[in-house]
């Protein structure tokens, strides 16, 4: 099946991504009428990965997806959901992998990253994740299985990675975990949550003084800090972590991500750690602009650098149809914030650093802002609401909804 240009007078733009970037990219080239907006995802629904692992401790599944049909209704975006699986460069078109063949004048690549368990043998097969809505549920099923049975909490739980997803984990494991129990009439017992990072510290991409104090508030709450550890296989009983054996039935993998294969695939330059490399306008060769975690940017791999770049090639798009060069891009210092726990955060800006009860507040903001950037306040403030609600039972483990 080909589709092809209907409207000649109309430029094809053709945005591949349902991520932050390529959403924000698709929303603002659809505001101009001589555009033709075609946005592609492979998935049905925008995944909020920021809330992620609140979801995975006991919050709603909604919060952290939401169907892209409702944030694109009533833009002038045409929505394909199918696969990308191949560019073609003479003819100007993509093939998704169900045969459609689409043409573009400009096409926007966001496809995000996927999951590199750096040839550790077992980590696939018998570690967790919750990059997903259904690795969330997968992960929540298993929480409540394994206690559901055993009437005690495994071993270990242990947490790879000491990342910011590792780390709002880690720190709210242990509270969820008893919640489980008091769900199931399960003897309260001590419950053993620990996070291992390879680094010498978490957070090492974070200041020092952050990562001293997160790593504080952690051991605080229960959670052992393993650092300078390798982690080196995994099997359905045991983790060998720098030649020693913790046993746990409870791994989940936050560490590891690489950039997607269909840019290795599609003959892309890519630089040393495998990014696309792109030029002061974000382009990866001529009309094809690679955005986000995909691109080869200073902040690459933040959900504030896809939005700032999903906003930005828009913009660039437009000036060149208009026939004007268009700005160069400049990479925007992101700020960030973790969640350790409920009422703590640790809130990051260049030299500004905030952490407990006030970095929990910029959070809460931060959360309802990036709701925001894709939709408008009213539907951004619902959504943000839907972070106060809690599952009602273990039902809710089964599905994804």
């Amino acid at each position: 099946m080909v589709n092809k240009k209907t409207n000649e007078e109309k430029r094809q733009i053709v945005v591949v991504g349902g991520g932050f970037g390529g959403i924000k990219a698709a929303l603002e080239l659809s505001r101009n009428p001589e555009f033709e907006v075609t946005l592609i995802s492979d998935k049905a629904d925008f995944r909020y990965n920021p809330t992620l692992f609140h979801t995975a401790t006991g919050g709603l599944f909604r919060q952290s997806a939401i169907p892209l049909e409702e944030i694109l209704r009533g833009g002038n975006i045409k929505f394909i959901q199918g696969e990308l699986v191949k560019l073609d460069r003479v003819t100007r078109s993509i093939e998704l992998s169900d045969d459609t063949v689409i043409a573009y004048d400009k096409l926007v690549l966001a496809l995000g990253v996927v999951t590199n368990y750096f040839g550790v043998e077992g980590l696939k097969e018998f570690s967790y994740g919750i990059k997903s809505p259904e690795e969330v549920a997968h992960f929540k099923k298993h929480l409540h299985t394994i206690l559901q049975t055993e009437h005690k909490p495994d071993v270990n739980y242990i947490i790879v990675g000491g990342g910011p997803t590792g780390v709002e984990l880690a720190g709210a494991l242990p509270t969820y975990i008893r919640q489980i129990m008091k769900h199931h009439n399960i003897k309260r017992k001590k419950i053993n949550v620990k996070i291992i990072e390879a680094s010498p510290r978490l957070l090492p991409r974070s200041a020092e003084k952050v990562s001293e104090a997160v790593t504080k508030r952690l051991k605080k709450l229960g959670v052992e800090v393993l650092v300078g550890r390798i982690v080196q296989e995994l099997d359905e009983d045991s983790l060998m972590v720098s030649s020693k054996d913790i046993p746990s039935h409870s791994v989940v993998w936050t560490a590891g991500t690489s950039n997607n294969p269909f840019f290795k695939l599609n003959d892309f330059t890519l630089t040393e750690k495998g990014k696309v490399a792109v030029d002061e306008h974000l382009l990866a060769e001529d009309s094809i602009y690679v955005i986000g975690d995909n691109a080869s940017t200073p902040y690459s791999g933040l959900a504030q650098t896809a939005v700032y770049d999903g906003h930005y090639v828009a913009h660039d798009i437009e000036a060149k149809h208009h026939g004007n060069e268009g700005s160069a891009y400049r990479p925007r210092h992101p700020a960030t914030v973790v969640p350790v726990g409920y009422g703590w955060a640790a809130f990051e800006y260049k030299k500004i650093r905030i952490t407990g009860w006030l970095g929990w507040f910029i959070r809460q903001a931060a959360d309802w802002v990036g709701y925001h950037d894709l939709q408008p306040w009213w539907k951004a403030s619902q959504q943000w609401m839907t972070e106060f609600g809690k599952e009602e039972d273990c039902e809710v483990c089964t599905n994804s909804k």
